[in-house]
Formats: structure tokens, C-alpha cells, sequence
């Protein structure tokens, strides 16, 4: 297999725990041809998707851990599979790479995740097709529906659409005085979703990977610290490797079909209590932390499907992809 990884600089990454890394680290131990590009090195020439790559050589150490070969320029079709892992915000050049990714699909390459799909989805409003596993949620930009649903709830989160990490999310309490400066920060820069508070976040929020709509047997619970409520590892959350629970394979039962039917093959669920807050598919992170407990290579899992999907695809086709 000749494997293409669209990512951010691998420059910037964590090795110990980032999830493209491990990636890398399971095709190169299967023996793959494997090459690195970044999103801007994508381009388009008389409908032929082509980018500059680097072959690659990944070690699992922190630190010289990759190498890159002497840059190269083709057609995209050369690669058998391509794996877009470029973290949010969701911006207008995302959306023209997934465009390229689009037609690198329509000539016969496997895009994982599938790329007009991708285009599509926004990761907060996508576990909104499933209200019933959700908390009490609005989604807007009206300041007055905001304040009623504060009083409604008593207690809530504040989130922006576009951001990952925990970035800029807020939890407001009635009588809160800065309940009107944050309502206008927030919706000063759009639609702004609402969520009742879940007490839950206290115990954790799991974050649980789908691979081609089945659930790996471990979560990563993530803890946020005593001084914190948000419980992003990148907020300073703290992660323990646990075992799921029959409520979330129930959640993942319901949502895992439809999602590997538009082309989520990779895909992290974000539950707190017994909640579904999130659909992570842009960039699903946490494999390497779940695999240093377990040992069950979920990055390799996923390798291994996308490669037998690969090969059992259909001939190529001139049809618009959806």
C-alpha cells in the first residue's frame, strides 16, 4: 500500500500522543510506502488532483522523531490511500483541500474520511441528528433565547462551532454577572451552541473510537483537573484508559451505522455521564493513549480496514462523489 497522510506540521506534534503519529507508526510497520503533505501542498491542475509529498520515516522516541525524504510532485491517483487528519477550525481552505480530496476520490484513491463528508459535517452539530442521546441543546445567535435558556437550566455551557480542545468554552450560572459579556463575546462571532451542564464532567468525559461504525473495547476517560471543568487533555484534563460501558456501546450501536454510511470510517464520540456531547471526525485523537494500556493498536485496526476496503473497491468512477 502506498499511504498519503494530509496533516498538520509534524514538526508541532506530540509523538507520545498524537494520533497521526501512531498512524504512521502502524503503516510503516506493515511494511506500506507511507508520505507525508500538508494541506497546502495540495493543488489542482486541468481537474487532477497532485500534491508535493515527503516519503517518511517515523521513530517512536520524543524527540528526532521523523525523517523526511527528498520532496516529490504527482498525481495523487499514485497513492492507494489517503488519510486527512487537519485539525479545526473548519475554515474556507479546508473546505477547497476536502474539494481536491474530492476528486483525488474520483480517481480512484480511498479518502479517509470521505471528503465531501467531511465538508459537511460540523463535529458539535453532527451529534445533534441524535437529540435523544444529547443534553438539552440550543444552537443560535439571539442573546434573548440564550438568557432563556439559562434560566430554563440554571446552569450552562457555552460553546463555540468551530473550535477543538476546549478552546473558548464557557459555563454560565443564573445571576452570573458576566452572563452578558460572555453572550456577546460568543455570539459576536456567530451561531453559538448551548448546552444544560452535566455535574457528570466532574467524573469525566470518554472519548470513544469508532472504527468503520464498531467501537473500540477501551475509552480514554478524560479527567479535568480540581481548578478546571473542562476535561480536554489540552486543557489540562487527566486521561485513564477504561473499559466501555454498556451505555456507551449502546450509543455507539446507535450512531456507528449511519456514520460508516457517509464515510466516517474514523470517528471519536465525546460522552459525559450518559451523554453523547460530540462526533469527533476531522481528527480523532487519543488512539496512543488507549493503546499504551491495551496494546490493540487501534490505528493499526484502522489500517487494516481501509487497506481491505482498498482492495475490494469498485473500478474508479467519473460520477460526482457523495
Amino acid at each position: 500500500m502506498k499511504l498519503g497522510i494530509v496533516m498538520d506540521p509534524i514538526s508541532q506534534i506530540k509523538p507520545y500522543k498524537d494520533t497521526s503519529f501512531a498512524l504512521l507508526l502502524a503503516a510503516q510497520a506493515r511494511g506500506w510506502a507511507v508520505f507525508y503533505i500538508e494541506p497546502n501542498w495540495l493543488y489542482l491542475e486541468d481537474g487532477q488532483a497532485h500534491a508535493k509529498w515527503h516519503p517518511v520515516t517515523v521513530f517512536d522516541r520524543p524527540d528526532a522523531w521523523f525523517e523526511l525524504g527528498a520532496a516529490e510532485q504527482g498525481n495523487l491517483a499514485w497513492l492507494d490511500i489517503i488519510i486527512q487528519r487537519q485539525d479545526p477550525p473548519i475554515n474556507s481552505n479546508y473546505h477547497y483541500v476536502t474539494a481536491i480530496l474530492a476528486l483525488a476520490e474520483r480517481q480512484g484513491v480511498l479518502v479517509a474520511n470521505r471528503p465531501n463528508a467531511l465538508r459537511a459535517a460540523n463535529e458539535k452539530l453532527l451529534a445533534q441528528h441524535y437529540p435523544d442521546l444529547c443534553p438539552p441543546t440550543l444552537v443560535t445567535r439571539d442573546p434573548e433565547l440564550l438568557r432563556a435558556f439559562l434560566a430554563s437550566h440554571g446552569h450552562i455551557v457555552l460553546k463555540p462551532l468551530d473550535a477543538m480542545g476546549g478552546a473558548s468554552i464557557f459555563q454560565i450560572q443564573a445571576g452570573d454577572l458576566n452572563t452578558a459579556v460572555i453572550i456577546e463575546t460568543m455570539t459576536a462571532q456567530g451561531l453559538t451552541m448551548a448546552q444544560k451542564f452535566l455535574p457528570a464532567v466532574r467524573m469525566g468525559d470518554r472519548r470513544i473510537l469508532l472504527i468503520n461504525g464498531q467501537p473500540v473495547d477501551h475509552a480514554l476517560l478524560r479527567v479535568p483537573r480540581a481548578d478546571e471543568f473542562r476535561a480536554n487533555l489540552a486543557a489540562g484534563g487527566l486521561g485513564e484508559v477504561v473499559p466501555l460501558r454498556p451505555r456507551d456501546r449502546e450509543i455507539a450501536a446507535r450512531v456507528g451505522p449511519d456514520l460508516t454510511a457517509a464515510g466516517f470510517w474514523f470517528v471519536g464520540l465525546d460522552v459525559i455521564g450518559d451523554y453523547l456531547t460530540e462526533i469527533n471526525v476531522t481528527s480523532p485523537t487519543c488512539a496512543r493513549e488507549i493503546d499504551a494500556v491495551c496494546h490493540n493498536d487501534p490505528a493499526g485496526q484502522l489500517l487494516d480496514f481501509l487497506a481491505q476496503r482498498r482492495l475490494n473497491a469498485p473500478a474508479s468512477s467519473t460520477c460526482l462523489p457523495v
